[in-house]
Order: structure tokens, then C-alpha cells, then sequence
């Protein structure tokens, strides 16, 4: 008995599984877990004979003085766990790679792929069917072409059937998201195999191999052995993310989703027909990506760490508030600004009616689908109408909607002439403000993370949570104004509050005119002062938000919170630094890592 195999697992393959465990395990979610336990299931049952075969015909062969001893089919113990732990480790990597992307605005490509997807696709069956065939002919040879052509033979046929299944989906996913975790586990065991068959712990019996060497080291008959392995773990996590986009982009096809969709739901997804799929859906929710990544990046990046159809409805209700700002935003007359506002309350009011006796709207119980439409297509540009049309207004209540409409006529009284310039008059007007354009998301996101994970929380969790993020985004706007006084000035903005400008002698145009005055770091520090007091308010009752979207939520909050941090710490008086604040790569990683951990 030895342990020569047991030590290159110790060094080298569980360190790593470890240390990607360790980055990943923050996103880790039930369904990453399932698709890892699926992979490593398929993985080990289609090496297991194949492997058996190599070592029982003399291909591979291990000495006993290097194997601790137990064999199964003739398999050393050590090699049964290489294949649980590569697909493991490389799976990581896939969900780490894939994990910012939003996978449902990739089916587009399977019901109106543009013609080099096809014509990629079907070069890639033309070529594994024919690396297939030519295994075959190695195997037949026999002597030198024994190993590779066993290879060839093997795997690839399970390329063909994944790469036919979900080809269109892999070639339009970016490149990142399946080459890199394909070439970086391989390049890495590249080195691990080079370094075990240099010591003996296994070898391939000559005679059965071309010896030919990648970059005159590895042998080809191993480079390959753990490229094509690779490959079919990346192929096979990103079929089985194509039928999950399926599942969760089609409400009409899917209307109750749970946390985890089931074996059958995945086959549903398999089998649905592209005719089925709703590519108008599709359409937007890849305008609302391309909206949020030139509107709000930071936003985009944090809703990645949600899932599912919760993540779907997340950007869909962002893009419809960055959509409608920009309506009222660029109107440059009040009567413009006026017609925007009665045009997106009169959209509002096809899905809600204002109820007496609860004083607040509530939803309608029918919709007039056909003239809503006609209203959208008459009455909005092209590119608002996705984002009209998709907003999840039967999940969505109704009063923060009103609210937040309201809160960008406020936000549009800036760009007008007028004698009222400058509206935020005093504190109130500024809490009102804030709870208009940003207390309102936040009660908007806290309402559809309830409807879709939320079934075990009570009414009184429900409404504190409501009044948290309530709390929760006015704090986060005061955030946002305190890091773009000067930005705002530039634009003739000035969001401190009037009678605050007063006590220190100072007027809106005083502001816009220098914004590096003592004065105004006083007040920018009194602005995060309120802030962050709102923010140690409202803080721990985020952690009675589902385990699902908690994390995710703490993040985005932390993150944001971050920027006020980072305010206080810069010397704005000394340097006179005009750029906004912005939170340093690392540090928002680090701090993310700690919201996750800590949720």
C-alpha cells in the first residue's frame, strides 16, 4: 500500500476544489447543486466502464506500489475520485464564469438564430461525428492508435448529443462563459498529469500510444483525454441551464415555478417546442439588459446575484423605472414633462383602480389586454414599449408605482424655467423625494421577492420588511445625492434642501457656482449622517428577507452603502476631486463576500 496517488489529490486537485468552494460557496444555490450532483452522476457512470476498459486491455496501468490498495472494476479508488473531483472543479467554474449572465436572453437563438450560429452549429456535428468515426478507424488500427482512438470513440458521441440538444445556446452564450471554464481546469490538470506521469503514479503502455507531446512535454493522448472531458462537463451544465432559461422566462408556459424546478419540469423544458416561445418576452428582457447596462451597470451587476424568474422580474421592473425617468428626464417644456407624467399614470391605471375604503389602488381584476396594447403602441417610442408591456404590474402594488411617477416630476422640475427652480424646499420635501424615487424600488423589490419566495413569511415580517426598505432607499438616495452634488451642479441640480442651504448662507446657484465650499462638505457630511442612521434603522430586519434573496439584497445595500463610506473618507476641500465616488474593484468584492457570508 501507498499513498504516491492519494498525495496528487492532496496537493493538487482538493486544494483547488477547496479554494473554488470557497470563492463560489456565497452564490451557491440548490439548483448550482443539483446540477453539480447530476454532472458528477452522468460523469462517473460514462467513465466508469470506458475507464475499466483502458486498464483491463493494458492501456492504462497503475503500479501497485504508488495505489493505497481498494480497486472497483478493476479502477483504483484514487481514479474514481479524479472523476467526481474534476467534473466537480470544472463545474465550478462554470457557474462562476456563467453566473453574471442572464441566460434567458440567449434563447432567441433558438427560434431565430442569425446564420452563423447555424452555420456553426452544424460544422460542430460534421466535425464530432467525424472525429467519432475516425476514433473508430484508430480503434480498428489497433497498436499505437489503440488509446486515442478509444478516446475519440468515447467521447465525443456524448459531445455530439449535448452539442445537438443545446448547440445554438452555447455558440451564442459569450465566449467567456464556455471557453474559459473549459480551458483553465485543463491547462491546470495539463500540469497535474504531467507532473504524476513523470513519477510513475500511472502511465500509458507504449505501443498503445502516438508519443507525440503538446509543446514537447504531455502527452497528446492525455492533453486530449482531459480537453474533450472538459468540454462534455461545459456542454453538459450549459444544456441544462438552457432548458432552466426556458422554465423561467416563459410565465405562459411555466406559471408557477418553484426555488428548485424538478426532473419534470426540466424535461418540460426539453421538450417545449420553439414555437411555443414567446420572443416578443425574449426581445425585451434583452432590451432591459441592454437598458440597465448603459443606464445603471452597477444595478445589473447586482441583480445577477439573484436567480430564477425573480432575477427576470428584478430587471424587468428596473428597466421600466429607468425607462420612465428617461421620458420625463428628457422632456425639456412642462407641458412635455406634464404629457409624460398623464401618459404613465393613464398606463398605470389599466392595471390598478384607486379602492375608497383602503385608499390606495389596488389591482383591477380584468385588464383590457387589447386596448392597453393599442395605448403603449400609440402613445410610447419603440423603445419604451418592451419595458411597458413586460413590467410584472400583477405581482407589482400599485401605490409605490404612482408614487415613483410622481417622484420624477419632481426630479423634472429642474429642467424647466421656471420661478419654482429649485423644489426641495426643506427636509420634507426632501424626504418625499427620496421615498418617491427610491423608497418606492425598494418596496417594489421587497414585493417580488415575497410573491416568489416569500410563502412562509407572516403579514407583520411582510409589513416590516415593506417599512425597512421603505427606510432602506431613502437612505440609499441620500447616498446617491451625497456623491453627485458636484455631477448635479453641473446639470443646474441641487438637491439639499433649501433652509439647509440657508442656515449656511448659501443659495442653489451659490452651489452649482462652487461646489468645494466648506459650507457644502458640511452638509454633504450631515446628508450621510441621516443616511446612515436610516441605514443602522432598517439594516437587521433585511435578515428576515427569504434565504433565497437575502444575500443578494444585503449586497446591493452594502455596496451602496459603501459609496457613503468611501464620501467620508476622501478629502474633498484638499484635492477638489470632481469625479464621482466610485467603490474600488476589490473593496466591492470584499465587501460583497462579507454581506454573503454574514447573510
Amino acid at each position: 500500500m501507498a499513498f504516491d496517488y492519494a498525495i496528487v489529490h492532496l496537493k493538487f486537485t482538493i486544494p483547488l476544489a477547496a479554494l473554488l468552494t470557497l470563492i463560489s460557496y456565497p452564490i451557491l444555490t440548490r439548483i448550482h447543486l443539483f446540477q453539480i450532483a447530476a454532472l458528477v452522476i452522468l460523469a462517473f457512470s460514462a467513465t466508469l466502464p470506458w475507464d475499466s476498459y483502458l486498464i483491463k486491455t493494458g492501456v492504462w496501468t497503475y503500479p501497485p506500489e504508488v495505489i493505497i490498495g481498494p480497486k472497483w472494476l478493476g479502477i483504483p479508488y484514487e481514479e474514481l475520485f479524479f472523476f467526481v473531483i474534476q467534473t466537480y472543479i470544472t463545474s465550478l467554474m462554470y457557474i462562476l464564469f456563467n453566473k453574471p449572465v442572464l441566460h434567458a436572453k440567449y434563447l432567441r437563438s433558438q427560434c431565430d438564430p442569425e446564420k452563423w450560429i447555424v452555420a456553426t452549429k452544424l460544422a460542430g456535428q460534421v466535425f464530432l461525428a467525424a472525429v467519432t468515426l475516425y476514433g473508430a478507424y484508430c480503434v480498428n488500427v489497433g497498436g499505437e492508435y489503440t488509446y486515442i482512438g478509444l478516446i475519440l470513440v468515447w467521447a465525443p458521441p456524448f459531445a455530439l448529443i449535448t452539442w445537438t440538444m443545446a448547440g445554438r445556446f452555447i455558440i451564442s452564450l459569450p465566449l467567456a462563459c464556455t471557453a474559459l471554464p473549459i480551458l483553465l481546469p485543463t491547462i491546470y490538470l495539463w500540469l497535474v498529469d504531467e507532473l504524476a506521469l513523470g513519477r510513475g503514479t500511472w502511465s500509458i503502455e507504449s505501443g498503445t500510444k502516438l508519443d507525440l507531446c503538446l509543446f514537447g512535454v504531455l502527452e497528446i493522448e492525455e492533453a486530449t483525454f482531459f480537453l474533450v472531458t472538459n468540454t462534455l462537463i461545459v456542454f453538459g451544465l450549459a444544456t441544462f441551464d438552457q432548458y432552466l432559461a426556458v422554465i423561467y422566462a416563459f410565465p405562459h408556459l411555466f406559471p408557477e415555478v418553484p426555488q428548485s424546478p424538478t426532473p419534470l419540469m426540466l424535461l418540460q423544458g426539453r421538450f417545449t417546442g420553439t414555437n411555443e416561445y414567446d420572443m416578443k418576452r425574449i426581445e425585451g428582457i434583452q432590451e432591459a439588459v441592454k437598458r440597465l447596462k448603459a443606464k445603471s451597470r452597477s444595478f445589473y451587476l447586482a441583480s445577477s446575484a439573484f436567480t430564477g424568474r425573480l432575477r427576470i422580474d428584478l430587471v424587468l421592473l428596473y428597466s421600466f423605472c429607468r425607462m420612465a425617468d428617461d421620458l420625463i428626464d428628457n422632456a425639456t417644456t412642462e407641458q412635455e414633462i406634464k404629457s409624460w407624467v398623464a401618459k404613465l399614470i393613464q398606463y398605470l391605471d389599466f392595471h390598478y383602480v384607486h379602492d375608497k375604503e383602503a385608499q390606495k389602488p389596488v389591482h383591477r381584476q380584468n385588464v383590457d389586454h387589447a386596448r392597453l396594447k393599442k395605448f403603449i403602441e400609440q402613445e410610447f417610442p419603440a423603445p419604451a414599449r418592451s419595458a411597458l408591456k413586460l413590467l410584472p404590474t400583477h405581482i407589482l402594488p400599485g401605490e409605490p408605482l404612482y408614487l415613483l411617477i410622481d417622484g420624477f416630476r419632481m426630479d423634472s422640475q429642474f429642467n424647466v424655467e421656471r420661478d419654482d427652480k429649485f423644489p426641495i424646499k426643506d427636509e420634507d420635501d426632501l424626504v418625499a423625494y427620496a421615498r418617491r424615487v427610491a423608497g418606492t424600488v425598494g418596496e417594489l423589490c421587497v414585493a417580488l421577492i415575497v410573491h416568489h419566495c416569500g410563502a412562509h413569511l407572516t403579514s407583520k415580517q411582510i409589513d416590516d420588511l415593506l417599512d425597512s426598505s421603505r427606510e432602506m432607499g431613502i437612505a440609499l438616495q441620500y447616498v446617491n445625492i451625497a456623491r453627485d452634488i458636484t455631477t448635479d451642479a453641473k446639470i443646474s441640480r441641487v438637491y439639499l434642501p433649501n433652509s439647509w442651504l440657508k442656515e449656511e448662507s448659501l443659495t442653489p446657484e451659490m452651489v452649482i457656482e462652487d461646489t468645494f465650499r466648506p459650507e457644502i462638505i458640511r452638509l454633504r457630511e450631515k446628508l450621510l449622517s441621516k443616511a446612515f442612521a436610516m441605514y443602522r434603522h432598517s439594516r437587521p430586519i433585511m435578515q428576515s428577507i427569504p434565504q433565497q434573496a437575502r444575500g443578494p439584497m444585503i449586497v446591493a445595500v452594502e455596496n451602496y452603502m459603501e459609496i457613503g463610506r468611501v464620501l467620508r473618507e476622501r478629502d474633498f476641500l484638499e484635492v477638489k476631486d470632481p469625479r464621482r465616488a466610485t467603490v474600488p474593484a476589490r473593496r466591492r468584492l470584499w465587501v460583497a463576500a462579507k454581506a454573503l457570508m454574514s447573510s
